[in-house]
């Protein structure tokens, strides 16, 4: 019986952590106006900026209209179904916006890749880089393997402030009390506490015990 309800409590937790896990994607789907706000790194083109498998978190909420020169962003290859990171290098022309890029390892800009980047081509700006994580991204596909990523994340931090703390008063457990007929042990025990939590006064003379 307490086997069954052990797994059941274990199944509901982790019920608990998909369910949330899931809300958070959603809620970072909108809030980075994105559908996928993370990408992995996946060349050494922006080495030493960006690495292979470091993991970019990309904000659509951000202006194409507003990207200055030196801004990482994210976009689709005009002439290449590839999704790029680069670095904005040029403004090309304003009218519509359109801009040149290149990745910092890279001699120079490639065409059909880096130019012209248009407002269609856009995803978004790098606004966060995790390193190195992206390893995980090599084993499953997207979402399921950011949603991984984010539940270990998740209890690392649970379990790094999630530790109960060491309550000294209650170290001795029910069993280790001494029982109700051993009197001088209780009084030791009683003794060993006040002396644990009340430092004694230095000036106080010790009390006279009447008979």
């Amino acid at each position: 019986m307490k086997k069954y309800s052990a797994t059941s409590g274990f199944v509901k937790d982790i019920i608990i952590v998909v369910i949330g896990i899931a809300i958070i994607w959603i809620g970072l789907r909108v809030a980075f106006g994105t559908e996928n706000p993370f990408y992995v790194v996946s060349s050494g083109s922006m080495i030493p900026n960006l690495n292979i498998f470091d993991v970019i978190v990309v904000n659509g909420n951000i202006p194409f209209d507003h990207l200055k020169i030196g801004d990482i962003i994210v976009f689709h290859a005009p002439s290449e179904d590839l999704v790029i990171v680069h670095r904005v290098a040029e403004v090309l022309n304003q009218n519509p916006l359109t801009i040149r890029t290149k990745g910092d390892a890279n001699p120079g800009s490639i065409p059909g890749v880096d130019f012209p980047i248009t407002h269609g081509n856009y995803i978004g700006k790098v606004v966060y880089v995790i390193p190195q994580i992206g390893y995980v991204t090599r084993i499953l596909t997207p979402p399921i393997n950011y949603i991984i990523i984010a539940v270990i994340v998740g209890i690392m931090i649970v379990k790094q402030f999630g530790k109960p703390k060491t309550d000294t008063a209650n170290v001795l457990s029910s069993k280790d009390l001494p029982s109700p007929d051993n009197s001088s042990a209780a009084a030791e025990t009683r003794n060993l506490a006040d002396k644990e939590y009340s430092a004694p006064d230095k000036d106080q003379k010790p009390e006279e015990k009447k008979e």
